[in-house]
């Protein structure tokens, strides 16, 4: 895990293809973020990584069952905490389930810098918000 100051957000990118985490990886850190990407790993792991690296935003998948099971966990745990979904393609019902079950935006690649800064300025702020 890279050291970072205390300004600088800790993101966590949870179970991506390889192919969407490293294109995704690569857009966040150019932001001058500290990016930490896992595969696979079982929801209690994920948890624990959650609060040892202090997560400010966590990116994942489309999969319905993984981003609930996620949103309810950090509901629990971490409210407020934003979770961005991502999936390889734009489709309007799966943004609306997405949204729907608690996700702070969805997105899909390619990852346009300035599309992925204007997500997370609109998630920073709505956490802020909230808190």
């Amino acid at each position: 895990m890279e050291k970072n100051n205390s300004n600088t957000k800790r993101i966590l990118l949870f179970d991506l293809d390889r192919a969407q985490g490293s294109e995704l990886e690569r857009v966040l850190a150019s932001q001058n973020l500290v990016v930490h990407s896992e595969r696979s790993l079982p929801l209690t792991q994920c948890l624990r990584l959650v609060e040892e690296y202090r997560a400010d935003l966590i990116f994942c998948p489309a999969q319905r069952a993984h981003y609930k099971t996620l949103l309810d966990a950090l509901g629990e745990r971490r409210p407020g905490l934003p979770v961005i979904v991502v999936s390889p393609y734009p489709e309007v019902a799966e943004w609306l389930d997405a949204i729907e079950a608690g996700a702070s935006d969805y997105c899909t690649p390619p990852f346009d810098a300035a599309q992925i800064a204007w997500i997370l300025e609109t998630a920073f702020k709505s956490r802020s918000v909230a808190a």
